[in-house]
């Protein structure tokens, strides 16, 4: 049995008002088939029974002719004084339908109060045919359908086993930019509200649009004027640079030649030792025409990535074996994502293209802004990690690839499943220089970095071999060897130098963020540093949960008037953003432990005592002074 559901109504009552308003205004010249809604005017005026056929008439209307054709038995409809105030529906299991006597006083009104109410009854009234539609819909019940399932958010487990173990649930995590909550209560309901918006809503195909596609393929286009969808795909782009991190981003499909599978290699921590999954989009730089040159069009190229936070690219084992991380969908630029593994992390990223076909890459793109929308789940190192996450989004986005059993939970797994089953192709890596030239390898900079610490090992005398001990020894041990290099090794020694405050930095904002969440996001007692540090964080949320930018406005992928809203609204919180850390970097001594705070200045130390070095070994050489 149908429980009911909530009042008052949702988001969008605006839509309906004016289409329920011209429905009426043509109905009077249309031409029905016998009704099959029969309500029962027992106990009706002739004003209520007027209002009650007007509303069976303007919900008829509203069925594509497939679903009148489904509904043609006599259909009971009666006005109930028992439903709870909160309902206002309710589809019984012997099929008789009813909805909540206090809508149809307000039908019996005029001006805005009836507008609402005769909005309220009709979608009361569909939402309840809804749920007749799926108990016995051809092909069997979509709430039933796992395809449905997928596209709704009830996705399947990639590890069931672990998973469970786990104690997790299979409950549905699209909880942003939802045009009413009340369709996460189950894959029922879910059905029953969408069927209803894909009735009344002209813009449902373009918020929604796989979950259209479906509903039309099974049946048929509702009559009602469609709406113009924008080309591309709206996203907030989570770049760490602030020239562009925060900003509106567009996705056209068209513009992308590939989608690769994109692992960073593994290292020593624990949440690392099995890679990375990401998708990386090949997007052609504006005016070229789709093709392999695209793969050199860098800067254009995006970075799927399911992370807990804008900036990491590490997280604590305790709290991802516990699902204490949020895992979202962030779209980020290559060039960052390079950066990030091959310099900080000293980690090789691998691109490997999947074999996809056009309308494949397009609808597995809308699928992952769906999912940048809409998506709020939870980490879990050995359930929900970021290759069980990117698998899911393969699958969903790609329904063939259903069968091909790719699910696992390691990174490097998950790789070795896409080559086996031919969606990836490896062989593009066979070649070692021509992977580098191509941009289907990005090589760690840890053997660049070795070779650099050779250099200054043969001219300094440095005692360690290899290249990560010289950077974890501390910055003060290091300064007693500066002095014994020449201009090379001095150079070369530069070069690590900057490399180790970059790894510095890595430590110290895990230290910050390790904090912050131990507080439980209060911070503890840190003082003013650390209440700018919590604002900060608070106000770089929306980075994470784009959908805050819009709160209150729409659902699902947002449309041009709300693209308007986004620009304006990400353009005034990043410079909100530039204050903050301004005033954090006056702030943040009073945020470092002591031994922290006196490494970060111990490395600062030496890379000013370096470059002033290096400007005195030039003037002796008799070369150009360089600057400061």
């Amino acid at each position: 049995m149908n429980p009911g559901r909530p009042n008052p109504r949702r988001a969008g009552a605006g839509f309906r008002a004016a289409a329920a308003l011209a429905l009426l205004a043509g109905a009077s010249g249309a031409a029905w088939a016998s009704p099959r809604l029969q309500w029962d005017d027992q106990g009706l005026t002739e004003a209520e029974a007027s209002a009650t056929r007007e509303l069976v008439r303007t919900a008829e209307a509203r069925l594509t002719p497939a679903m009148r054709k489904h509904l043609a038995r006599g259909i009971p409809l009666r006005w109930s004084t028992t439903l709870d105030d909160r309902v206002h529906g309710r589809a019984r299991r012997d099929g008789v339908l009813l909805l909540n006597r206090r809508l149809l006083a307000g039908l019996l009104t005029s001006g805005d109060t009836r507008t609402h109410a005769g909005t309220a009854a009709e979608a009361a009234l569909l939402h309840e045919l809804a749920h007749l539609l799926d108990r016995d819909a051809p092909g069997g019940s979509m709430s039933r359908d796992p395809r449905l399932r997928d596209l709704a958010g009830w996705q399947v487990r990639a590890t069931p086993g672990l998973t469970a173990l786990m104690g997790r649930t299979r409950g549905n995590h699209f909880r942003e930019r939802s045009p009413d909550r009340y369709e996460l209560r189950n894959p029922r309901e879910y059905v029953a509200v969408n069927l209803e918006h894909f009735l009344l809503d002209a813009d449902y195909a373009c918020r929604r649009p796989a979950l259209h596609r479906y509903f039309a393929q099974r049946w048929g286009v509702p009559p009602i004027a469609p709406a113009r969808c924008p080309a591309d795909l709206a996203y907030v782009d989570a770049g760490a640079a602030m020239a562009t991190g925060g900003r509106l981003g567009t996705l056209d499909p068209e513009r992308i030649y590939q989608i690769d599978y994109l692992l960073a290699e593994g290292n020593d921590a624990m949440m690392s030792r099995w890679g990375h999954s990401m998708l990386r989009l090949v997007i052609c730089a504006p005016g070229r025409p789709r093709g392999p040159d695209c793969r050199l069009d860098l800067e254009h190229h995006r970075v799927l990535s399911f992370r807990a936070f804008v900036g990491d690219v590490q997280i604590s084992g305790w709290r991802g074996l516990t699902g204490r991380y949020p895992s979202r969908l962030f779209v980020l630029p290559l060039d960052q994502v390079i950066d990030e593994y091959t310099k900080v992390e000293l980690r090789g990223l691998r691109s490997l293209p999947l074999r996809l076909e056009r309308d494949e890459v397009a609808a597995l793109v809308e699928r992952a802004a769906q999912l940048h929308w809409s998506y709020d789940g939870r980490y879990f190192f050995l359930g929900n990690n970021c290759a069980v996450e990117t698998y899911k989004l393969l699958r969903d986005g790609v329904p063939r690839l259903a069968s091909a059993k790719l699910g696992g939970i390691t990174p490097n797994g998950l790789a070795r499943r896409l080559e086996r089953a031919g969606i990836a192709d490896g062989g593009v890596l066979a070649d070692p220089a021509r992977a580098l030239r191509e941009g289907y390898r990005f090589d760690s900079m840890r053997e660049r970095f070795q070779t650099l610490f050779e250099v200054a090992r043969a001219r300094a005398g440095l005692p360690q071999r290899r290249v990560e001990d010289w950077l974890d020894a501390p910055p003060q041990q290091r300064r007693s060897w500066l002095a014994r290099t020449d201009l090379k090794s001095a150079a070369a020694l530069l070069v690590l130098e900057e490399a180790a405050r970059r790894q510095q930095q890595l430590r110290v904002r895990d230290t910050f963020k390790r904090r912050y969440l131990q507080a439980g996001g209060q911070g503890g007692e840190l003082g003013e540093a650390a209440g700018t540090l919590r604002t900060l964080l608070r106000e770089t949320a929306w980075m994470s949960r784009p959908a805050d930018l819009l709160a209150g406005t729409g659902y699902g992928l947002p449309q041009a008037d709300e693209r308007a809203l986004l620009e304006s609204g990400s353009a005034l919180r990043r410079g909100q953003l530039r204050d903050l850390e301004q005033r954090l970097d006056h702030q943040i001594r009073a945020l470092l432990d002591p031994a922290q705070a006196r490494d970060l200045d111990a490395v600062d130390a030496n890379i000013e005592w370096l470059g002033a070095h290096l400007r005195d070994l030039h003037r002796q050489a008799g070369g150009l002074q360089l600057n400061p």
